[in-house]
């Protein structure tokens, strides 16, 4: 059970990290961290959380990575359900430590999206369905990509979670506009069972596009790379 303790643990610190930067800091007066900061917060989550639970469950903390990964020939499939399982409850609990947070400020409403994720009139940048879907499908695929790479025997030792980390982050960078960036549906579920209305109607998206975004990265590197030694 440890490595799926590890994933809920880590899942957990990627939500309440990075949507809590979102949510609490991102235009606070005078002082917002701004889409720069949480983009950095994502990428931050990710780095640090692979250095403290990387060697006992591979940290993947994203349903679209544990899938792209069994895809690629680099994880079991028997362990999938359960990793993917954990993951989600991590992100859920995330979500409900974040709303007790936020709400603890007058005037909060959900209705300002609480980090969700969104196409069309939800989008921050006012991006359509299919833009949207096209962003996630390639970002995630990036995303999977170098995780391969990084993670591959051939690799430098060591450096994986700097890259991974560094790779989130410019994928926030381009895509937060789009879709205010999910390339991973924990993340998008966690807060959108808080958000409610529009963010579950529109959640079905940002699980199929990350997941099928994951699977195309991690073939395509494992087409390009050839087999490890």
């Amino acid at each position: 059970m440890n490595k799926y303790v590890a994933e809920l643990i880590g899942t957990f610190w990627l939500v309440l990290g990075g949507c809590g930067s979102a949510v609490l800091a991102a235009a606070f007066p005078h002082v917002g961290i701004g889409l720069l900061g949480v983009s950095l917060a994502f990428g931050l989550t990710v780095l640090t959380m692979a250095y403290a639970i990387g060697h006992i469950s591979g940290c993947h903390l994203n349903p679209a990575v544990s899938v792209g990964l069994w895809a690629g020939g680099r994880f079991s499939g028997k362990d999938l359900l359960p990793y993917v399982i954990a993951q989600c409850a991590g992100a859920v609990l995330a979500g409900g430590v974040l709303y007790c947070i936020a709400s603890g400020q007058a005037g909060f409403d959900v209705a300002g999206g609480f980090a969700s994720n969104g196409y069309g009139e939800h989008s921050p940048g006012g991006y359509t369905m299919l833009a949207g879907f096209v962003c996630e499908v390639a970002m995630t695929a990036v995303f999977l990509f170098v995780i391969m790479g990084a993670t591959d025997s051939r690799a430098p030792a060591g450096f994986a979670p700097i890259a991974i980390g560094l790779c989130l982050t410019l994928i926030h960078l381009v895509s937060i506009p789009v879709t205010n960036t999910s390339v991973n549906p924990a993340r998008s579920l966690g807060v959108a069972l808080y958000c409610g209305g529009w963010a579950l109607q529109q959640l079905w998206m940002f699980w199929v596009a990350p997941i099928l975004g994951g699977v195309i990265g991690a073939v395509a590197y494992k087409m390009v790379a050839g087999p490890q030694k």
